[in-house]
């Protein structure tokens, strides 16, 4: 089979196109997949740089997201059968044109959507659904400030949000971006870089604040964050991508009675299996209603992975970054 390996840490140029082995019989209780499509993502470019918590050595295949249709299956798989339209998790090998995985970490393709939709749903819209339902506690007529909002895990949230009846203030760093937050649904986009506190202040008038701020930016900006957030506020940490972890001020978070939350998908995952397949099954079915639906802005062919990884570090991906093939 045709795959990219990672064949050095680095950038996008240690990515090769190879012809290597098909990979082994499923396991017990495993799915193999024939894959059609797969999601390009930042943390794929931290394990090519060697810089992920997970740290593969190469040469290896990259990519954990995709979808497309079983070919075999192992012992006890009884969820699916032959020929089933699948989207499915892989902890490393989704860069190739066969996969094995859990059956447990597979859905079924939601009606109506496709392929490549379908490889890059699972885990932006599970991130989104369990950070502000779950780890957030959002309800109905809450004010939501979603930062990184034009990114796959932001306009997942941005639908979300909506969806349960938040009030959504976006933030993004470019008019293209913030365009495309309102398209999905976002009452306010703003630029962050123009400074927070003073505009969601204005924004949300009487109530001084949002509720919730969902942040995979990190750094300063999660700093400026902190002083949007009305009294009992919470702030859900998702990442760094603004160039590392921040330090809260203890005083200001007692002051105000807020709270930090992490959120990390892993963990519900690995810890709370039962509340992921519950999880799971709602979005697809929200999905198969219409009302949930991925945003790709970039499609590449199989072997034009190192071109996708540029797009996804010079943030030029709106949404999600799709390889076909």
């Amino acid at each position: 089979m045709r795959a990219v390996v990672c064949e050095a840490f680095g950038g996008p140029e240690v990515l090769a196109l190879r012809e290597v082995p098909d990979p082994a019989p499923p396991g017990a209780g495993e799915v193999q997949v024939r894959i059609q499509a797969r999601g390009v993502q930042y943390v794929d470019v931290l394990m090519l740089a060697g810089k992920y918590q997970f740290r593969p050595e190469p040469p290896f295949v990259p990519g954990n997201e995709g979808a497309g249709e079983i070919v075999a299956l192992g012992e006890g798989v009884t969820r699916f059968k032959l020929g089933d339209k699948i989207m499915s998790r892989h902890r490393l090998g989704a860069f190739a044109q066969l996969g094995n995985a859990r059956a447990e970490d597979c859905d079924p393709v939601p009606a109506g959507m496709s392929i490549e939709e379908a490889a890059v749903f699972r885990g932006a819209h599970h991130t989104a659904y369990h950070a502000l339902l779950q780890r957030g506690r959002m309800k109905e007529g809450d004010w939501v400030l979603i930062n990184g909002a034009a990114g796959g895990i932001g306009i997942a949230a941005i639908q979300v949000a909506k969806l349960f009846g938040a009030t959504v203030i976006a933030t993004a760093s470019t008019d293209e971006k913030r365009a495309a937050c309102l398209e999905e649904g976002a009452d306010y986009a703003i630029d962050y870089r123009a400074g927070l506190r003073d505009k969601v202040k204005e924004l949300t008038g009487a109530r001084d604040g949002v509720d919730i701020v969902y942040d995979p930016i990190g750094a300063e900006v999660f700093d400026e964050s902190l002083r949007c957030l009305r009294w009992g506020g919470r702030i859900l940490v998702l990442g760094f991508l603004g160039g590392g972890p921040s330090t809260p001020r203890t005083n200001y978070l007692l002051i105000k009675g807020l709270e930090v939350i992490g959120v990390r998908l892993g963990g519900v995952t690995e810890n709370q299996p039962e509340i992921g397949r519950e999880n799971m099954r709602v979005l697809v079915e929200l999905a198969g209603q219409g009302k949930l639906r991925p945003r790709i802005s970039h499609r590449f062919a199989l072997e034009r992975a190192g071109e996708a990884i540029q797009a996804v570090i010079d943030r030029k991906v709106i949404g999600k970054a799709v390889l076909v093939g």
